[in-house]
């Protein structure tokens, strides 16, 4: 049996699934697969290097640093987040990350981006994280908030843009059970994209990526209803924020995000039991 872990993105909502993965980590609970986008790609590069702790550290540290998230850096750079700081100086001199222990994982790990040329979702592999953050720079850049990411001859934007819930990849790619992993409370339902005329003027050199804004929150709002059916089958066990998250994407206070943190960590504690049954081979043979 082929186990994975699909990870939703959010920005600073990531914060629920670190906590998540710190748990996971401390009950050893592992994958043979894992899948994730924008912030949900950020959460399991740390998680699969066995650096417990880095994406929390990271997100309080830099929280109110006007180079980690700022108006400031939008008007510098075009984008909110300070992506030559998150992807560059944080990860290789700052708050290291560890690529060899990340190479040296067994799980097979893809990094969802969405092409700004198509307006469809492409998938890089492990592979393509060589010393090299750009995949999670490009899986994390906000249509209209961040600009497109140029890497290996493609344009690539925010991965959460066109599969925001990354599930099917994950079992299209052989996977048997999936734990997924939502930055949003159970019962949340996407609207449409607000201010169609700003993102309809922003990536006019991209027009795939308008229709797939436009048709977004129809793609997440049928991602949640087939988790719902893959729930029911037993394939798919989904942990989500107990409570509404009312926290933005660019939410700067610390108390706030630790909450949203310590939240993802009790909820993955709860269940830990479960989750260990889930994902046991064991459980199948016997034909639970």
């Amino acid at each position: 049996m082929k186990t994975g872990l699909v990870l939703e993105g959010g920005g600073m909502r990531g914060l629920f699934t670190a906590g998540v993965l710190d748990c996971l980590t401390d009950e050893h609970i592992t994958f043979d697969y894992c899948i994730g986008v924008s912030a949900g790609a950020c959460n399991a590069v740390s998680f699969l290097s066995g650096q417990r702790g880095r994406n929390k550290r990271i997100n309080l540290t830099y929280a109110l640093d006007k180079r980690y998230v700022s108006v400031s850096n939008f008007i510098k750079t075009k984008s909110m987040f300070g992506m030559d700081f998150i992807f560059c100086q944080i990860p290789d001199e700052l708050d290291p990350f560890d690529y060899e222990a990340l190479e040296a994982n067994p799980a097979q790990f893809v990094v969802g981006v969405t092409d700004a040329q198509t307006g469809q979702p492409f998938y890089f592999d492990k592979s393509a994280i060589n010393h090299d953050s750009t995949v999670m720079r490009a899986s994390s850049s906000i249509p209209v908030f961040s600009p497109p990411v140029a890497f290996r001859g493609g344009v690539y934007l925010d991965g959460g843009t066109t599969d925001p819930i990354p599930v099917k990849k994950a079992l299209a790619d052989g996977c048997d059970r999936v734990l997924v992993v939502l930055t949003r409370e159970r019962g949340y339902q996407k609207p449409p994209e607000g201010h169609r005329g700003i993102y309809k003027r922003a990536l006019k050199k991209y027009p795939a990526m308008i229709t797939a804004l436009d048709r977004r929150h129809e793609v997440y709002n049928k991602t949640l209803e087939q988790l719902s059916k893959l729930e029911q089958s037993g394939t798919a066990l989904v942990l989500a924020p107990p409570e509404k998250v009312t926290l933005s994407r660019f939410e700067k206070d610390p108390a706030k995000l630790e909450r949203l943190y310590d939240q993802g960590y009790q909820e993955a504690q709860k269940t830990a039991r479960q989750i260990a049954a889930f994902l046991s081979k064991e459980t199948v043979e016997k034909g639970v």
